[in-house]
């Protein structure tokens, strides 16, 4: 998983001191003006002393504030280019036919698995799922690409217990779904890039009330990391113009058998019965 700027502000964020955390949040939202302009201007337009920044710097491990310049140069010259330069770096490829796309995109759908699997810390994973087995209530939230990921999780969820929920289904107020929600209950938000602003917005309001908040993404530069109890930054590398979710859907996946796990007779006790309502239902049908 990559080293850059965003995960050391990720990591640090937390521990920085007032004023550098005011330095933080002023680089985060100027990146380009930061990696651009002098140290001089980044503080006349910030309202900061120069030295905040070095102090900034050096808090988040690098050597001097030029250092911290030249890691935001890397990251914007690697930033990743537009759905519509994807779209025609697709159409323009050379491809061998559907064996030629198949094996292309097995490929990096392997390849993001196994990332994030040698990448993933175990211990956080742990005590995520621990919090989640133990919350009183779990909603989930997604929006734009990723509200059929995060309806998909909650449908999962809804099997292992009834404390599981999906805010804004069906056109549903969010803001009533973490009405007295607070530190005894859990909310998992998936969002990528391009952010969902409700997403950021309910993770900042689920933080002000203690909740514990999960936080996937896919990468260092999500606004809502630096809100979020534990986050997860999970490769979504694809010659698709959209980026994938499969090593998402994965790790979801993964978490709730991990609950499931947890649950034990309690949770299969519950699954039957959800079957067996399903059949008188006739909701489903036996082959």
């Amino acid at each position: 998983m990559p080293t850059s700027f965003d995960r050391r502000m990720a990591e640090h964020y937390a521990e920085l001191p007032e004023r550098l955390r005011q330095a933080c949040d002023y680089v985060v939202a100027n990146k380009m003006d930061t990696a651009s302009r002098s140290l001089r201007t980044v503080a006349e337009e910030s309202g900061l002393a120069p030295a905040t920044f070095t102090r900034l710097a050096r808090a988040l491990g690098y050597d001097n504030y030029e250092e911290l310049r030249e890691a935001l140069r890397s990251q914007i010259t690697r930033r990743v280019s537009s759905f519509a330069d994807r779209a025609d770096a697709l159409q323009k490829g050379e491809w061998s036919g559907a064996s030629g796309f198949l094996s292309l995109y097995r490929g990096a759908a392997q390849g993001n698995i196994d990332t994030l699997a040698h990448a993933i810390d175990t211990d956080q994973l742990e005590a995520t799922v621990e919090r989640l087995h133990g919350a009183r209530k779990v909603v989930l939230l997604g929006a734009l690409g990723s509200t059929g990921i995060a309806e998909y999780a909650a449908y999962v969820g809804m099997f292992l217990g009834a404390n599981w929920t999906l805010a804004g289904r069906m056109g549903a107020s969010i803001g009533s779904a973490l009405v007295d929600m607070d530190a005894r209950d859990a909310l998992v938000i998936v969002t990528k890039p391009p952010f969902a602003h409700i997403a950021i917005r309910t993770a900042e309001l689920a933080q002000g009330q203690g909740i514990f908040v999960v936080v996937i993404t896919d990468t260092y530069d999500c606004p809502a990391l630096r809100l979020a109890s534990s986050g997860f930054v999970v490769p979504t590398d694809s010659p698709h113009f959209f980026s994938s979710y499969i090593a998402t859907v994965f790790l979801l996946e993964v978490i709730l058998a991990m609950v499931a796990q947890r649950a034990g007779p309690v949770a299969s006790d519950r699954i039957a019965e959800i079957e067996a309502h399903n059949r008188a239902l006739r909701e489903v049908i036996d082959v």
